[in-house]
């Protein structure tokens, strides 16, 4: 059978999805609990494989094989990283290929001081900024563009052009998030762009800079690859005959987490 697993994971400490020899990834940490549970070797396919420190709260995977006992694998997987689900889906379900979109939240703490209970899921900006700013540039985003600028130049990339399907900043209290939904990012994509919009409602950049650059302006016209600590992988669609909407809230953009 085909089973799908919906994870959720603390990226502080992993070094991104892709298992890697001698460093902790996601995909090691569950290959090896999946091995000790199943007592045998799982090929695992992943929706979105996420960066170094990048954290998900709605990441999934498939592989071929007996679905686990949910207690006894997470029982075995390290602390910062959990089994949500594991269903058995239809026969050849293929969690990258047949994903139709990626949304990704990224967060940032607006007030002047700092807090301990977002330090490392949240970036910390206590400068002023243009909230109209904010949304004119995340309205920008939606379309096809070509991000050149907004990926490293030493990339693996082929093609630059990306369709954004939604992108909107939502302000909580103090925090605020950028919510973007696509069928697929670029390497570094989201940190680069919310830097770089970060700097036009700050007023060191100007908006139709910011929207030239969605034209293949080169990377260094862009500005800075944030820290990964305020990015979240919030959730992937499916048609609905592979399952649906694999995303914490019933709602899209209504805040995943419990706190």
């Amino acid at each position: 059978m085909t089973v799908r697993l919906e994870i959720e994971y603390d990226g502080a400490d992993l070094w991104g999805w892709a298992a890697q020899p001698g460093i902790r990834s996601v995909h090691g940490e569950l290959q090896r609990a999946l091995g000790t549970i199943l007592r045998t070797p799982t090929s695992l396919t992943v929706a979105g494989r996420t960066d170094r420190g990048v954290h998900a709260v709605a990441q999934v995977a498939s592989y071929d094989g007996a679905i686990p006992d949910l207690y006894g694998l997470n029982s075995v997987l390290p602390h910062d990283v959990a089994v949500r689900s594991a269903v058995e889906v239809v026969d050849g379900f293929d969690a990258r290929r047949m994903a139709t979109s990626r949304t990704y939240c990224f967060r940032v703490l607006t007030r002047r001081n700092p807090s301990p209970f977002h330090r490392g899921r949240t970036l910390w900006f206590p400068h002023a900024l243009d909230e109209e700013l904010l949304a004119r540039c995340a309205d920008a985003l939606v379309g096809t563009h070509d991000f050149t600028a907004f990926t490293p130049t030493e990339t693996a990339h082929v093609l630059f052009r990306r369709t954004i399907n939604r992108a909107e900043w939502r302000r909580t209290g103090d925090l605020l998030e950028f919510w973007i939904e696509g069928l697929s990012f670029m390497r570094h994509m989201n940190r680069v762009l919310v830097g770089t919009i970060l700097q036009v409602a700050n007023g060191r950049r100007d908006f139709d800079d910011f929207r030239a650059l969605l034209d293949g302006a080169p990377r260094e016209a862009a500005g800075p690859t944030l820290a990964p600590d305020g990015l979240h992988l919030v959730g992937i669609g499916y048609p609905d005959a592979v399952g649906g909407r694999a995303i914490a809230p019933a709602e899209w953009g209504a805040p995943p987490w419990g706190w």
